[in-house]
Parts: C-alpha cells; sequence; structure tokens
C-alpha cells in the first residue's frame, strides 16, 4: 500500500508511460470501437455540414433569392401612391410583382383542359438580381412580349405537360387569351414564395389587365423589391417603414432571410436528423462499452502484473483511460473527416437535387459539435468498464473465471458517468434550438436502451428454466442454445441493446411515416369537398350557385365571405411583442395573413363554448368569434381585444365568444368570425366548398369554370397529393437518418459476435468431447443468435411502437393506429440480421481441435 501511495503524485507521468507502450502493440480488437464511433460521429458531421452549407447558400445568396435587398408585401391590394414613392426615395430601384392563384385553360377541339396554376405578374425590372431561364434560350422580353397583339406567357414543365400543350399554343386566364411561348426553367426568386398548390404561370404585369382576375376583393399578394445601397441599413428602413406605414399590413423581409420558410425547415429537419444521429451515437456507445470490457479482459494478465508491483487502482485507471481517450480522438478524427468529405465530394450532386443555393465546404462550427458529441459519448460508455476493472483483486485477475467478473463502479464514478451524459443532453439541446424535442428524444433513447437492458435480462432468466424444460427433451441443439442465452458472461445483452434501439428507430420511423400517410390519404372526413372554389366575386355568388346545385352529383355546397388580414395587436399590445410571450405551437398565428369572415348568425354546425352570438340585426362595436383552442393558445379570453388589419385598415373587434374550430373536417372553417358591421362595405369575395359524389368533378369544373373563368377551384385530392409530396421527401430523409442507426448496431452486433468468438471456441470444445456433433453445434449457433434477434426486434417494435404514439398523438395531435407489416418486417430482420452475424463467426469455433483449446485453458 505504501508503495502504491508513494506512486500516487506521479499518476499522471507514469500511466502515459505505460498507456504508451501498451498502444504500441497495435489496435487490435479495437476496429468496432472505432467504427462505432466514426460512424456516429459521420452522421452527425454530416447533416450538421449539409445543414450549415444551405444556411450559408441562403444567407450569401439571399439578394437572389428574395429578389432584392429588401421585399414589402401587401394582401388584397398594390401598393398606395405614397407607399410607393417612399420605396422610391430609399432605393435604387423598385420591382413589382404579383402572385395569385387561377386557373389555366388550354382550348382544344374535344373540350378545354383546365388546371390550377400559381400566376405570377412581374414588371420589367424584374428581376432585380439573378436571371429567369426559359426553354429554347429565348430572353425574358420575346416569353414575355407583346407580339401580335398577343402577350406571351411561360409556364412549368409540369403544367405544360398536364395541359398537354406545346410552344405557340393558346392559354386563357381569366377572360385573357395569351401564347405558350416557352417552358419556364429557372425562376430565381421561387423559394422566396413558399409554398403553392399549382405550378408557376409567369406573364407581365401588363398582361394581366386583360385577364379580369385582379377586381378588388380577390385574393393575391403585391411583392415590391428594392435594391439597395451596399451601405443601407436594413433595420433602419425596416422600422421606418412600419413607422410611417403603421396600419398598412405590410409585411416585411429583407436578404438577410429571403426565405425564412425554407429556412426554419432545413433547420428543424437538421435538427432532428443530428438527434437521430445522436441515437447511431449512443448505439455506438455500446459497442464501445462491448470493445473496452473485452479489451479489459485481454489486458488481464498485464493488469495482474501492474498491481502486484504495487501499482494502485488509480494508476491502473488513468492507464487505460488514457488508451481509450486516445483511441476515441482517433476515432472521433476519422468520423469528423468522413463527416466533412463527404458532402464536399457529393455537394456538386446534391446542389442539383436541392431547391435552394448550398455552399458546400468545410465548416467548423458543425464539426465541433460532432466532435464534442464523439466523446462525450465514449467517456460515458467507456467509464462503466474501466472502473469496475479497477476494482478487481490481483489474485482474481489470474483465474480464468475472472473473465466475467461483474459489479457495480464506485459511487464518485456513477456521478461521473451521470454529470457527462447531463453534459451530453444539455449540449444536444443547445446545438439542435429545439429544447423540446432534444429533451424527450434523450429521454427516448434512455428510455429504450433501458428498457432493451430490462429485456435482454429477462430474455436471460426465461431461458434458464427453459434450457431444462420437458419441451427441449430430445432437441440438443435447441437447449444448448437456451442454456448459452440464460447462462453467465453470455452475449444476451450486447445483441439485444446493440440490435434493439437501431430496429427501435428504424420501427418508429416507420410507423410515423405510415401513419402520416394515413392521415393524409386515408383519415379525411367521410363527406370531404370535391372543390374549395375562391374569388367567387359578390355579384357572381347567385350565379355561382346556380350552376353548382343544378349539376348532378353535387350534394351541398357551403359559402362564406372571404378576406385575409393580419393580426397586429393582442389587447393592445403590439403582435411582435405579445409573439414572445406565445407557445411556440401558435405563434404561426401572429405571422403572416389568416383568414378572416363576417356572419350575422352562427355558421352551420358552430358549437360555442363560452360566450355568447350577437344578434343578427346587431349593429355595435365590431365583436369576433375566435377559435377556442387557438384563442387560449394567444393566452386571450372573452372581453379582450384583437386589432386585425385587413386591407391596410386595423379593425379592433372585441371576443364574444370562442367556438369549436376543426380544420380536419375540410369544411370551411376560420379562425374570426366577425360582426357584419365593419366589412361588410370592404372588398371581398367568396369562398365555396362543393359536396359532389365520385365520378362527377370533372363536368362540375367546366360547367364553373366555362361560366365564371376569374373564379378559381382548387381539388382537395390535389392538394393533399401535393402535401403527400412533401411528407414523402421527409420520411425519406428520415428514413437515411435511420439507417445510420441501424448501419452502427449491425457494426456493434458483428462486434459482438467477434468478441464471443472466443468463448465459443472453449464451448465447442467442450461440447465435441462430450460428443456433440458438429452440425448440432451449429444449430445451436443458429438458434442462439435467431432468438437473441427475434428477441430484440420484439422489443424493439414496443418501443417503436410507443415513440411512433408520441409522436403522433402528442407533438403533432393527429390519430394513430398501429402498423403491422413494417413491425412484422423488424422482428424477422432482427432475427436474420443476428443469424447472419452469429453464423459469421461459427467457422473458427467448430474448425477447432478440442486438444489444443482444452490444453491452453489449463
Amino acid at each position: 500500500m505504501s508503495r502504491a501511495r508513494a506512486a500516487d503524485p506521479a499518476v499522471l507521468p507514469l500511466a502515459f508511460r505505460l498507456a504508451r507502450r501498451e498502444l504500441r502493440g497495435g489496435l487490435k480488437g479495437f476496429g468496432v470501437f472505432l467504427a462505432c464511433l466514426a460512424l456516429g460521429v459521420a452522421a452527425i458531421a454530416a447533416v450538421g455540414s449539409v445543414r450549415m452549407a444551405i444556411s450559408e447558400g441562403l444567407a450569401q445568396e439571399g439578394q437572389v433569392i428574395l429578389g432584392g435587398d429588401a421585399e414589402l408585401e401587401f394582401t388584397y391590394r398594390f401598393a398606395e401612391a405614397q407607399e410607393r414613392a417612399w420605396m422610391e426615395r430609399v432605393s435604387e430601384r423598385v420591382s413589382e410583382t404579383v402572385d395569385f392563384r387561377s386557373m389555366a385553360v388550354a382550348p382544344k377541339a374535344e373540350g378545354a383542359e383546365r388546371a390550377l396554376t400559381q400566376v405570377k405578374g412581374v414588371d420589367g425590372a424584374w428581376p432585380l438580381y439573378g436571371a429567369a431561364e426559359f426553354s429554347g434560350g429565348i430572353s425574358q422580353g420575346d416569353a414575355l412580349g407583346l407580339r401580335d397583339g398577343v402577350w406571351g406567357l411561360v409556364m412549368a414543365p409540369a403544367l405544360i405537360d398536364r395541359l398537354g400543350l406545346a410552344v405557340g399554343d393558346r392559354v386563357r386566364l381569366g377572360r385573357g387569351e395569351y401564347e405558350l411561348r416557352a417552358a419556364l426553367e429557372v425562376e430565381p426568386d421561387a423559394a422566396a414564395g413558399g409554398f403553392g398548390l399549382g405550378p408557376r404561370t409567369l406573364l407581365r404585369l401588363e398582361a394581366l389587365e386583360q385577364s379580369g382576375l385582379l377586381a378588388p376583393g380577390t385574393l393575391f399578394e403585391s411583392e415590391y423589391r428594392l435594391r439597395l445601397a451596399p451601405d443601407a441599413d436594413l433595420d433602419a428602413l425596416a422600422s421606418e417603414a412600419a413607422a410611417r406605414f403603421p396600419e398598412s399590413g405590410l409585411r416585411w423581409k429583407d436578404r438577410r432571410n429571403g426565405a425564412p420558410g425554407v429556412a426554419n425547415f432545413v433547420n428543424r429537419i437538421g435538427a432532428f436528423l443530428v438527434l437521430v444521429g445522436l441515437a447511431a451515437l449512443a448505439m455506438g456507445g455500446v459497442g464501445v462499452s462491448a470493445a473496452v470490457r473485452s479489451y479489459m479482459e485481454r489486458k488481464t494478465a498485464s493488469i495482474a502484473t501492474l498491481k502486484t508491483l504495487g501499482a494502485s487502482g488509480r494508476v491502473i485507471f488513468a492507464v487505460y483511460l488514457i488508451q481509450v481517450g486516445a483511441l476515441a480522438a482517433l476515432g472521433v478524427a476519422i468520423g469528423l473527416a468522413l463527416g466533412a468529405a463527404v458532402p464536399a465530394v457529393a455537394g456538386p450532386l446534391m446542389g442539383d437535387m436541392l431547391p435552394v443555393p448550398a455552399l458546400f465546404d468545410v465548416y467548423a462550427a458543425p464539426l465541433w459539435e460532432a466532435g464534442v458529441y464523439g466523446m462525450l459519448a465514449a467517456l460515458i460508455f467507456a467509464l462503466w468498464p474501466l472502473a469496475r476493472a479497477r476494482e478487481v483483486r490481483a489474485a482474481a485477475l489470474y483465474r480464468e473465471s475472472a473473465e466475467g467478473a461483474g459489479g457495480w463502479p464506485r459511487p464518485s464514478y456513477l456521478a461521473l458517468i451521470g454529470g457527462l451524459t447531463a453534459v451530453l443532453v444539455g449540449a444536444a439541446t443547445a446545438f439542435s434550438g429545439i429544447w423540446q424535442v432534444a429533451l424527450g428524444f434523450a429521454g427516448g433513447v434512455a428510455g429504450a436502451l433501458a428498457v432493451l437492458w430490462l429485456a435482454a435480462m429477462g430474455v436471460a432468466r426465461l431461458a434458464r428454466p427453459a434450457a431444462r424444460s420437458r419441451a427441449v427433451r430430445g432437441r440438443p441443439a435447441l437447449r444448448l442454445a437456451l442454456g448459452a442465452i440464460g447462462g453467465p458472461g453470455g452475449e444476451t445483452s450486447g445483441v439485444v441493446l446493440s440490435l434493439g434501439l437501431g430496429l427501435a428507430v428504424l420501427a418508429s420511423v416507420g410507423q410515423i411515416d405510415w401513419n402520416l400517410r394515413n392521415v393524409i390519404t386515408n383519415d379525411l372526413p367521410e363527406n370531404a369537398p370535391a372543390f374549395f372554389f375562391v374569388d367567387v366575386q359578390t355579384d357572381q355568388l347567385p350565379g355561382f350557385l346556380e350552376a353548382a346545385e343544378g349539376h348532378e352529383g353535387v350534394t351541398a355546397i357551403e359559402t362564406a365571405p372571404m378576406l385575409r388580414g393580419i393580426i397586429t395587436r393582442l389587447d393592445g399590445v403590439p403582435a411582435a411583442e405579445a409573439e414572445a410571450q406565445v407557445p411556440e405551437d401558435y405563434r404561426w398565428i401572429l405571422r403572416g395573413d389568416r383568414g378572416v369572415t363576417y356572419s350575422a348568425a352562427p355558421p352551420p354546425g358552430t358549437e360555442i363554448t363560452e360566450g355568447e352570438w350577437w344578434p343578427e340585426d346587431y349593429a355595435g362595436e365590431t365583436l369576433v368569434s375566435f377559435s377556442e383552442e387557438h384563442g387560449r393558445g394567444l393566452g386571450l379570453e372573452i372581453g379582450d381585444a384583437i386589432t386585425v388589419s385587413v386591407l391596410g385598415r386595423e379593425i379592433t373587434a372585441r371576443i364574444a365568444n370562442f367556438r369549436v374550430v376543426n380544420f380536419r373536417d375540410m369544411g370551411i372553417n376560420f379562425l374570426m368570425v366577425m360582426s357584419p358591421g365593419a366589412l361588410t362595405g370592404a372588398p371581398h369575395t367568396h369562398i365555396a366548398t362543393v359536396y359532389a359524389e365520385e365520378g362527377s368533378e370533372g363536368g362540375l369544373l367546366r360547367d364553373v369554370a366555362g361560366a365564371y373563368p376569374n373564379i378559381t377551384a382548387i381539388g382537395v385530392r390535389d392538394a393533399i397529393d401535393q402535401v403527400a409530396d412533401g411528407l414523402r421527401e421527409l420520411a425519406a430523409a428520415t428514413r437515411w437518418g435511420a439507417s445510420a442507426t441501424l448501419l452502427t448496431g449491425i457494426v456493434v452486433l458483428i462486434g459482438a459476435a467477434a468478441a464471443g468468438e472466443r468463448r465459443r471456441v472453449y464451448e465447442a470444445a467442450v461440447l465435441k468431447t462430450l460428443g456433440a456433433s458438429r452440425r448440432t453445434i451449429l444449430a445451436s449457433f443458429a438458434l442462439r443468435a435467431g432468438l437473441l434477434g427475434a428477441a430484440a426486434g420484439a422489443v424493439a417494435i414496443v418501443a417503436g411502437g410507443i415513440a411512433g404514439w408520441a409522436v403522433m398523438v402528442l407533438v403533432m395531435d393527429a390519430s394513430y393506429v398501429f402498423e403491422p407489416v413494417s413491425a412484422l418486417v423488424i422482428v424477422i430482420g432482427g432475427a436474420a440480421l443476428s443469424l447472419l452475424a452469429g453464423l459469421g463467426f461459427a467457422a473458427r469455433p467448430l474448425g477447432a481441435r478440442p486438444a489444443q483449446v482444452l490444453r491452453a485453458r489449463e
């Protein structure tokens, strides 16, 4: 003891010398250790690098994406003279565009073809930055100009194909007729426009005048892009615009965040995929722990010699902690190199697939983040076997039975492991930027590991009596397999943990993917409308109703006045200030414009939960009926005031009642229904939902669109298909992320099988000595691997089902149904992977000679 204490002041120098000497022997046995760390770190680094590349691309190409240095957007109207004068005064050049939905009509001999399109009217200054590109290489002037009395337009290729058009054909928009001059190949500011329900049609603003589509009350958005001086103060200009036109309802964007929707989506999906990468790293941690434990078993003689010579437990711990730390740094470095190289190499290919510019390069921030994750994970999972090894007595270390030595580390080491885990979770929370999801994800991974460990213990406990039961008599291979699963020092926990977490992540992704598609395609109400018709003028409403109601197959029609407004104040507090106090799930209400309608009587089916509806002849101050869920989310109460900017005019209304609003029924639903007085005189159109029998939609569309070309029809199924396409792309991204977890699990599984090879060599030698045939031994190995894989798959199904339920019900507020097919595939896949890994390391045990093996163990 005195010698050990005397050496304590020099623990680190001595430990470094000993660690360096042992590492000279090579890295044998640490292949799985390095692969697990490298895979997890590479996944996180690659996702972070791609996210950073997109963010940098959005920032550096902000002018092109936005179409200017700054943008002022108005709803339902164009800029007034004083607003336009201010823009021209503060800028070098102004470009005006207008964006709205309409029906494109292609006249044909056999009948007109119609399709929904997102129309964009541009002036001669568009685009201020970047350049539009058209098929055939024609210029913008030739594509959109006036030729022989007919204006030109261009369309997205998908729209041209859908309408069966060719260059030179005539197309109708509203009452106007135009010539298709080319296909639109590049729209430089497309990302700034956000989500659109139809493919793009592009033409000049002057050409739109003959269409009659921009009548008063029509739903459209006008955008004014400004080219500013290089030294322009964007914050000062934004503040000046808000101060000069406080009730205009204008929305300001600038080049620093030209496509906020795209940027937010990229950050969200990137953060989620980083968290999935952390699951892969946690999975790799199981492999790290197994590799360190196996390495410490092989170092029995070295540790025994050091302890016999007087080395303290601190020296032993420091020696192998230094070795593990050096190897962890190597694994992390390999992962960082891969994570930085893959996006850089694949960047040119990925750039063509992305809808926004990406600047691929080597970025320090995501690499630093991935490196922190990797080192913390390596330390957390390596400390347990290291701490246990220092507690084993020197005399026991010389005995073969010490391989299965167990026990808990000292409380100080448990506290250190807990502290490092808290740091890792805190880092994930800080780096991801979505702390609720990060904490929930960390809790889910920890819970899954705990459940898998308990399941492994349960499988081992059940296997022991099963190996002695009558049911396995006469089945020596099965009996041997069950005995090995339930025996001490087996591979049960390693296989169940290594494979189970990867399968659990895949199972949860599969459940979420299926339920999302089910919600979109199958969970629609039984009587969902066939069409939404928008931009129905007030004087057109009687004729529209007559035409629609008279069409065979139409079962019901609902209509409502339709306006758009921006909430500017909540009970006197500016919306920008109030937003900070609103939960994240409800902040979207205060961002952008919302639908507004008015009604003297409660709309059919209205369910009021608090307050009362106003009398039909009410003529007092403006009142509003608000959605209960969303009103409560904004912190509103009955009697509170809400100010809405409609057509540049601010209207303050007092909340008279809350009502139930269910957007899932696909009917007409508004967050806000106002009393008629304030809105009846404002220019507005009407919205209509038409319910029709399947098969009658085509005739209905032809009749209504033929009579009223300005009215836009939005097919419910078309909208659903577009949303479903986006969900499929999102699901594909998550599946790729989940595959990193499964790949890491497979590596850990192979490592567990390789680590158990030495034990199975001895086991096979004993069985051969007792008369077992090679066939029986091989069958026992296969059954053992298959049963453990099936057990891991079964636990993964439960964990994946719980995770899928939590995401769908708690996060997305949607219904959840367990999907059995993917669950069955998970179980079969788990059994197959485990079987392949087990059989892959069966050759050496089966080929070993019993005499040589047993003599070596004497």
